[in-house]
């Protein structure tokens, strides 16, 4: 397992905190800023675990979540959202092998006992 974690995210200063947040705690942060972009900074780094916001333009966090695990089946996803866990798209991706979606906000403690469980970085 590597030590790179990938944030999607479109809100750009939320972009900024969770980068800031995780760079703290020594892991390597790579950003993109619309699912397409996501996907493929994906296929170029292979991170350990990606975050992604749920609704973000050009290609939305559960279409770019469906195209990494089409390149991965093992890639850790993890969708942030402004909506309801429960709601079906969220529970198809599940059912397709997303790890998890968590209703924003995203607090620190949850941010860094995601990327501590997905990454050999102890914090």
């Amino acid at each position: 397992m590597g030590r790179t974690i990938l944030v999607v995210e479109d809100d750009v200063d939320l972009i900024g905190i969770y980068k800031e947040i995780l760079e703290l705690h020594e892991f390597d942060v790579d950003t993109a800023f619309d699912g397409e972009e996501g996907v493929r900074k994906y296929i170029e780094k292979r991170p350990s675990l990606v975050i992604m916001d749920g609704d973000m333009p050009i290609l939305d966090g559960y279409q770019a979540f469906k195209q990494i695990k089409e390149i991965d089946a093992n890639a850790n996803v993890v969708i942030v959202t402004g909506f309801s866990e429960f709601e079906p798209k969220s529970q198809e991706a599940i059912r397709q092998g997303l790890i998890k979606v968590i209703s924003k906000p995203l607090g620190v403690d949850e941010l860094l006992e995601l990327a501590k469980k997905y990454t050999e970085i102890k914090v």
